[in-house]
């Protein structure tokens, strides 16, 4: 069973200055590629909205601890709120990485959350998540809810704590001992010729993790992935899809072990323009899986191609 990867929510295709008309180069917002989100997304239920997406549920109030907290505090500040029955519940837990990167939406800012969403005193900021970084285990891994930059710092940094419960319908987070990462498939990339197939997600990857052989600019990448043989099959990845691919049990690359591709590099374009400043796009660090930006016109990142998942207008179906 193949566990879909999210639309990102962005809808309008741009160049670097602005919106501009879809150039048929597979864009993100053209493609528009993942299952449609519900409409309403969010179902209140007192003081706890439930994501209908992905099936978590949060507390109404992000700030419900107010203040930051460093990730051991933050993981004592959970613990007591499931002492209590906070909110009526008593198994609240630190998100996971792919769980509160779930929230996002890259077509908004400062939030990045969905339109019409029921939550109260979001902080723009960067928010714990529960996982520590694999090649640096005194760091973990947090999400800015200003503008979606994932990142990694110390652990005695102070940030914000927005708890989660619930039973996640996202990708799981890697092939590490015990947790979610038991439910991806053994082996999960299966080549087959000139391309990938993804078994976890259901998308198909070019073998070849550098079509350039260098980096190129966005809309060198954009064309590059359009232009591969069936003609319009292929396209570039939005940062969704991209980010999908990691595992952060590993580094270096942040890939399962044991993948099949060819000359993996270190940081990929996506087909998603940065809702902050269209100048940037979406990019994929692999060291890692940091999520970052990169500036549309300098040739400094990797072009890889996918197919699948298109299932909205635009798509190929």
């Amino acid at each position: 069973m193949t566990t879909p990867v999210f639309a990102t929510d962005q809808i309008l295709c741009f160049d670097e200055t602005g919106p501009a008309p879809c150039p048929d180069l597979g864009q993100d917002g053209e493609v528009r590629a993942g299952p449609p989100w519900p409409l309403p997304r969010f179902e209140l239920r007192d003081l706890v909205a439930r994501d209908l997406l992905t099936g978590l549920s949060w507390p109404k109030d992000a700030s419900f601890f107010e203040f930051p907290a460093s990730f051991p505090e933050a993981l004592d500040l959970v613990e007591g709120m499931n002492r209590q029955g906070g909110l009526g519940h008593s198994d609240w837990r630190l998100p996971a990485r792919r769980e509160l990167f779930s929230l996002v939406s890259h077509a908004r800012i400062n939030p990045c959350l969905p339109r019409g969403h029921p939550f109260t005193s979001v902080f723009s900021s960067y928010h714990w998540t529960s996982e520590s970084v694999a090649r640096l285990p005194d760091q973990a891994w947090y999400v800015h809810l200003g503008g979606a930059r994932v990142f990694k710092g110390m652990k005695q940094a102070s940030y914000m704590v927005w708890p989660v419960r619930g039973q996640s319908a996202v990708i799981p987070a890697g092939t590490g001992a015990g947790g979610p990462g038991a439910l991806w498939p053994e082996p999960r990339f299966e080549a087959r010729g000139n391309e990938v197939a993804d078994r976890l997600t259901g998308l198909a990857w070019t073998a070849c993790a550098d079509l350039a052989q260098g980096p190129v600019s966005w809309t060198e990448a954009l064309a590059l992935c359009r232009g591969l043989d069936p003609p319009g099959a292929w396209r570039l990845p939005n940062i969704r899809e991209l980010e999908s691919l990691t595992d952060l049990s590993a580094h270096t690359p942040a890939l399962a072990l044991g993948h099949p591709f060819i000359n993996p590099g270190k940081g990929y374009w996506s087909s998603t323009t940065s809702a902050y400043d269209p100048a940037y796009a979406w990019t994929l660090y692999t060291d890692d899986g940091i999520m970052g930006v990169g500036y549309k016109k300098n040739p400094e990142f990797l072009a890889w191609a996918v197919r699948g998942n298109e299932n909205r207008p635009g798509g190929q179906g």
